[in-house]
C-alpha cells in the first residue's frame, strides 16, 4: 500500500448526511453546522460558495466542490443574496428569523427544498460528520475550498449518487457511504497529482526513489523498531544520506516522522474502547503504555487517558491551513 492509499483509506463516511436541496431563487444558506469536511455538487443550475475573507466561488452543474471545515460559509444563488436558511449543528434548518423548517420543506426520500420548477437549483451535498485521526493528517493539508470542474471531473459518480439517493433498498446507507467516498476521493487524487496546488511535502516525496520506499515502509510497519540506520539499510543508501534527503523533501528528519505517524494511529485507536493502551503501545511501536503515554503527552499535551475519555476540546481542521481556494484542471 503507499501512503496516500493509507490517508485516503481513513476519511470513510459513515452514515454521513446526504441530501438533494431543490431551490427556486433567490435562495441563501448559511451552513453553521461545523462539519469537519463536506461534498457538494450540483445538478441543475449553479451557486455561489461565499467565506469570510475570501472571493465568491462559483460552482456550476457537474462541479464537485470539497469544503474544510469547522467554520461557517454560504451556497446561494448570487452573492448578493442574504441567507434565508441556517443549518445548525444538528442539520436542522430554521429561518433567520428562528422557525424550524427541516420537516415543512421537506420533498420526500433525502430530499430537501422548494417545489421544483424549470430552471430550478438542484444540489446534492454531503456531510462528513467526524473523521479519524488519520483522515485528519490528510484533511488538515486541503486549501479551504477546493473546486473540481465538470471538465475535470469525468465521472459517472454524480449521477450513480443521484439516483441512490432517490432510493429506498436495503442497505442503501452503505452504498451512499461508499460512493460519497469515492467522489471524495476521486477529487482529493486529483489535487494531489496537479502541480502547484499546494500539497504537502509528504506526498511529493513520494515520488522520490529513496524518500517514497522509506516512507511506505514506515506507513506500512509502524510497530518496527526503526531506526534511521536500520530504515537506511532497508532502502539501500547511507544512513546519513537518508537523513539529509529525508529532511530535504519531508521537511523534518524521519524518526520525527515516525514519532508524528506513530501517534496519529495510537490516537485513532484509542477511540475503540476495547483497545488497551498497552496494545495500542504494542501496535505502534512502543515498548509499553508508559512510553506510549509519555510520548502522547509531550505532543499533544494529554494522556491517552485523558485523550480518551474526551477532557481535551474539539480539535479543529483549520490549524495549518491558509484558508485558500484551489480549482482544479485536470
Amino acid at each position: 500500500m503507499d501512503t496516500l492509499s493509507g490517508l485516503l483509506e481513513s476519511p470513510k463516511a459513515r452514515g454521513a448526511f446526504l441530501l438533494k436541496s431543490v431551490f427556486n431563487p433567490p435562495w441563501g444558506l448559511q451552513i453553521e453546522d461545523r462539519a469537519p469536511l463536506s461534498v457538494v455538487t450540483m445538478l441543475h443550475g449553479s451557486a455561489w460558495v461565499l467565506r469570510e475573507g475570501a472571493a465568491p466561488v462559483r460552482i456550476a452543474a457537474g462541479d464537485v466542490a470539497v469544503l474544510r471545515g469547522p467554520e461557517p460559509y454560504m451556497l446561494a444563488d448570487d452573492p448578493s443574496t442574504p441567507p434565508g436558511i441556517i443549518v445548525d449543528s444538528d442539520q436542522r434548518c430554521s429561518t433567520t428569523d428562528g422557525e424550524d423548517v427541516t420537516e415543512a420543506m421537506s420533498l420526500g426520500v433525502r430530499t430537501w427544498g422548494e417545489p421544483r420548477r424549470t430552471g430550478s437549483t438542484v444540489m446534492l451535498s454531503g456531510t462528513y460528520q467526524a473523521p479519524n485521526e488519520v483522515g485528519r493528517r490528510l484533511l488538515a493539508s486541503l486549501p479551504a475550498l477546493l473546486v473540481q470542474p465538470a471538465s475535470a471531473a469525468r465521472t459517472p459518480l454524480i449521477g450513480m449518487l443521484a439516483a441512490e439517493m432517490d432510493r429506498e433498498d436495503i442497505c442503501q446507507e452503505v452504498v451512499l457511504d461508499r460512493l460519497l467516498d469515492l467522489l471524495l476521493i476521486n477529487v482529493l487524487r486529483a489535487w494531489l497529482m496537479e502541480p502547484g496546488t499546494g500539497a504537502p511535502l509528504w506526498f511529493r516525496a513520494q515520488s522520490d526513489p529513496v524518500v517514497g520506499r522509506a516512507l511506505r515502509l514506515l506507513h506500512e510497519r509502524p510497530g518496527e523498531s526503526w531506526t534511521v540506520a536500520s530504515l537506511a539499510a532497508s532502502v539501500g543508501v547511507s544512513r546519513a544520506a537518508l537523513a539529509r534527503h529525508f529532511t530535504e523533501l519531508v521537511g523534518e528528519p524521519p524518526m520525527s516522522y515516525l514519532t508524528g505517524w506513530r501517534l496519529t494511529l495510537a490516537a485513532d485507536l484509542l477511540r475503540d474502547p476495547d483497545m488497551s493502551v498497552a496494545k495500542i503501545a504494542q501496535q505502534v511501536g512502543y515498548s509499553g503504555p508508559f512510553a506510549l503515554s509519555a510520548a502522547f503527552k509531550r505532543e499533544r499535551g494529554v494522556s491517552p487517558q485523558e485523550f480518551r475519555r474526551g477532557e481535551r476540546s474539539e480539535e479543529t481542521l483549520a490549524s495549518g491551513s491558509d484558508g485558500r481556494t484551489v480549482v482544479l484542471r485536470c
